[in-house]
């Protein structure tokens, strides 16, 4: 919760209480693959300590290696590592043995959307929603699969019926981008700058990617690093950002963050 819903101390404050409850868990039960899980999610999305957090990962599995949820996390850090149809694999064993977890459902229509497999995606983040309407951020992806085939139209549809407010900002700028009315996707870009440039900074990266912008659209993503957004987890699965992906700053942005150039996703047109 802490990485989609607070920024600065109150995020740090969140994550250290996670800490020491990960930490709590192993001393008592050092062989507890849901703790292991617990901390390499923190080494991962908080610390962006890739090799501890696939460490953390590679150990759950060790321990349970059936369990739905470690198959999850071991294709999160696939997908973060560029390795998307892996992620594919793992997150549908997943979703084999947990078929009721909504949220895996959305993880694995990101992934199919960034190996444009787009009808698909749309069907795996449509379950999603079947299985827990109310949830945050589906209804946004739903929009970013609608903009990947060009349908503005249907992308701010989906938009306008996202859950969550932060969310449903972050939706309304990007499908704006691909509409007719540019003073529309500029002010909507204001708003989400104005309102959410502490918690969004790579998602509006997203959208200067969409205004095929990519002065802002790094510049953006730098302040993401700066705030350790834990977006960028999904830059070598986001075929947004990997329009740029044969620009300069984008192999030296991966080097500075720790992450390969080599994906097998396909970036957008």
């Amino acid at each position: 919760m802490a990485q989609a819903f607070l920024a600065g101390a109150a995020q740090q404050q969140a994550y250290a209480k996670a800490r020491a409850a990960a930490d709590t868990a192993l001393q008592l039960a050092p062989d507890l693959a849901l703790a292991h899980r617990a901390r390499g999610h923190l080494l991962q999305s908080a610390d962006f300590d890739l090799r501890g957090a696939q460490a953390e990962y590679q150990r759950a599995a060790q321990l349970a290696p059936n369990d739905p949820g470690v198959l999850f996390n071991l294709g999160t850090m696939d997908a973060t590592l560029g390795r998307v149809q892996q992620a594919v694999d793992l997150t549908r064993k997943a979703i084999a043995g947990d078929p009721l977890h909504a949220g895996w459902y959305a993880w694995l229509g990101g992934y199919l959307a960034a190996l444009d497999q787009l009808d698909a995606a749309q069907q795996a983040i449509a379950k999603a929603i079947e299985l827990q309407p109310a949830a945050n951020d589906l209804h946004e992806q739903l929009a970013m699969v609608a903009i990947l085939l060009g349908d503005a139209k249907a992308a701010l549809a989906a938009a306008q019926h996202e859950t969550d407010p932060a969310w449903l900002e972050v939706a309304v700028a990007l499908a704006m981008q691909i509409g007719p009315d540019n003073q529309a996707a500029d002010a909507a870009l204001a708003t989400l700058v104005e309102k959410d440039a502490a918690l969004a900074p790579y998602q509006i990266a997203q959208v200067y990617s969409l205004r095929r912008d990519p002065g802002n659209m790094f510049k953006w993503l730098d302040r993401a690093w700066t705030a350790r957004d834990p977006g960028i987890d999904g830059l070598l699965y986001d075929p947004f950002i990997l329009r740029y992906r044969d620009d300069s700053r984008f192999a030296a942005f991966c080097n500075q963050v720790g992450l390969p150039t080599t994906t097998d996703a396909v970036a957008m047109k």
